[in-house]
């Protein structure tokens, strides 16, 4: 799964234009080639000094006596190279970040990695995950609880708790859902039950989607601020790795409120769902919160992306490639978080006995404790001894 997400993430920084490819153009008189135009559909980064500096001059223009003085010194063809590079002089009615960049062309770029990589390897790590759950399930089983049940239940999560948590959960199954209706809608809804119903599957999409990621940003600060300080690494998480949770062998390590698994969870779930929360923001607010050139400027300070072959990143876009580059963001760590969250419902419902009660009820029985989190409940118990020494012999109610 790692390495599926890993191929996932360095297929984006692949995406990003290589270096600089030479090509003789006396040939053409200085004009692209086959060559050039072949190199810029491929996502390869072409020497264009010859488009772009040819973009004509007004000192160039002939005298109006003289043959074609009345054009000027500047041609169509050199006209829309100017705007092609932002280097025209224009003035538009509208107002805002973008409206001034009248042609841009990493669309181009966009739109192939969208419906290549991004589909393709995003696609994959959901099917390879279910894959993997599916044959685990096979193979191990549902984890049973060992000791008899004894009856007696404890309060593992209250309704708080519990709010945050399917607010949570909800709000980012139905973003993944509608999610993937707008990325895979064209491919393999539209095909089989037609444009029309796709369409209007994809406007009900994007409105649930914006509006549904208030409730998990709301979910999200939530289960932060409730559980942080229960999340912290100790030293009873390394037990609990060295036997691999009980899931791998008959050994049930101790654990307290949450294991070194759940805590794995939950921190990716709080820096992931950061990260989309943020890329979202921008998304949802255009061209307000550009992200990606302040980024690449601080990764190319630190000279990793050189180091790693990737070269030098683009400090200076415009701002449509902003939305771009967050939209690809955006998709790209959802779909991580995705395989995570659906190994985390496996565990949570078929996976292991007596899990669902913990956020159903919030009740779970003393032997389930025991067996899981044997820390968490010896605290609990001694809590509940010492609220019952604290009441006073005899007392009775008030009538």
């Amino acid at each position: 799964m790692l390495r599926m997400a890993l191929a996932l993430v360095l297929s984006l920084m692949v995406a990003i234009p290589a270096l600089a490819q030479e090509s003789d153009r006396s040939a053409t008189g200085g004009a692209q080639t086959l060559e050039d135009i072949m190199a810029r559909q491929a996502g390869q980064k072409i020497d264009d000094s010859f488009r772009r500096d040819a973009v004509g001059s007004d000192e160039n223009a002939k005298g109006i006596s003289e043959q074609l003085g009345t054009l000027g010194g500047v041609s169509d063809p050199e006209l829309w190279r100017a705007l092609r590079y932002g280097s025209a002089d224009t003035t538009v009615s509208a107002r805002g970040q973008a409206t001034d960049v009248l042609m841009q062309d990493g669309g181009m770029w966009w739109q192939a990695y969208r419906d290549g990589p991004l589909r393709t390897y995003g696609g994959w790590l959901l099917l390879g995950t279910i894959g993997a759950l599916a044959l685990f399930f096979l193979l191990r089983g549902r984890i049973k609880i060992d000791e008899p049940m004894t009856g007696r239940t404890v309060t593992r999560f209250k309704s708080v708790e519990r709010f945050g948590h399917w607010l949570l959960a909800g709000s980012f199954i139905l973003l993944g859902i509608t999610g993937l209706a707008v990325l895979f809608g064209r491919t393999f809804i539209a095909p089989y039950l037609g444009k029309e119903f796709n369409a209007t599957l994809l406007i009900w999409s994007k409105w649930i989607h914006n509006n549904v990621a208030w409730a998990f940003i709301v979910g999200l600060v939530m289960v932060f601020v409730m559980w942080v300080v229960h999340n912290i690494p100790n030293r009873t998480d390394l037990v609990w790795i060295r036997q691999f949770g009980g899931i791998v062998g008959k050994a049930h390590p101790p654990a307290k409120k949450f294991n070194a698994g759940q805590k794995l969870i939950f921190w990716s779930v709080i820096v992931l769902g950061t990260s989309i929360a943020v890329s979202g923001l921008s998304l949802l607010f255009p061209f307000e919160m550009p992200l990606f050139a302040k980024t690449f400027a601080m990764l190319n300070w630190t000279g990793l992306p050189e180091l790693f072959g990737f070269g030098v990143l683009p400090e200076t876009m415009s701002p449509q490639e902003e939305m771009q580059y967050a939209q690809l963001w955006h998709a790209i760590v959802a779909f991580v978080l995705m395989a995570i969250i659906l190994a985390h419902i496996y565990i949570g419902s078929v996976g292991m006995e007596g899990a669902y009660d913990a956020m159903g009820s919030g009740e779970v029985d003393e032997a389930w404790a025991h067996q899981h989190h044997s820390i968490w409940l010896d605290e609990m118990l001694e809590e509940e001894k010492g609220k019952a020494k604290a009441e006073p012999e005899g007392a009775a109610p008030a009538e």
